[in-house]
């Protein structure tokens, strides 16, 4: 009996012992101190060199503008045109889409400077537009909206 219960013990002395000596991966914590003042750190190694990814938060500041256009290649237009391509596009050149007369006589070639002061402020940059609730008046979100629409015109 003493036999069974040495044999048991030693068995379960190997068993716990064979447990707990797996290699456990070391966790090593960081903590980033910086002087008041200084920026923190980006959190994205892209940004930690000052690139932005101007496209992808155009992305994002172009959601205001979804309620009335798209910007997929093909998509109907909605309350806007689709604005696929936009750059490049004459100012009420979209087929099929009933731009305001101001839009069609305006001559203008879309680009990044135009597009900029009309998304400023539409019917003072071309009076008679009827975008009229479409002004986007933070510089930094019209940048980043004409960006994405140059990224994806293509």
């Amino acid at each position: 009996m003493h036999k069974n219960a040495f044999l048991a013990a030693s068995l379960l002395t190997v068993m716990v012992t064979a447990c707990g000596s797996a290699e456990q991966p070391e966790v090593v914590e960081q903590i980033i101190v910086r002087e008041p003042g200084e920026p923190a750190a980006a959190a994205d190694p892209a940004e930690a060199d000052g690139a932005v990814d101007l496209v992808a938060l155009g992305e994002d500041a172009f959601q205001m503008c979804t309620g009335c256009h798209v910007n997929e290649a093909g998509a109907p237009s909605t309350a806007g045109p689709n604005l696929h391509g936009v750059i490049g596009r004459t100012a009420g050149g979209l087929e099929g889409y009933p731009y305001s007369d101001a839009l069609i006589a305006s001559d203008i070639v879309w680009d990044e400077a135009s597009l900029d002061g009309y998304l400023a402020d539409p019917a003072g940059y071309l009076p008679g537009t009827d975008m009229l609730a479409g002004a986007v008046p933070d510089p930094d979100a019209r940048a980043a909206i004409i960006a994405y629409l140059a990224g994806t015109g293509e």
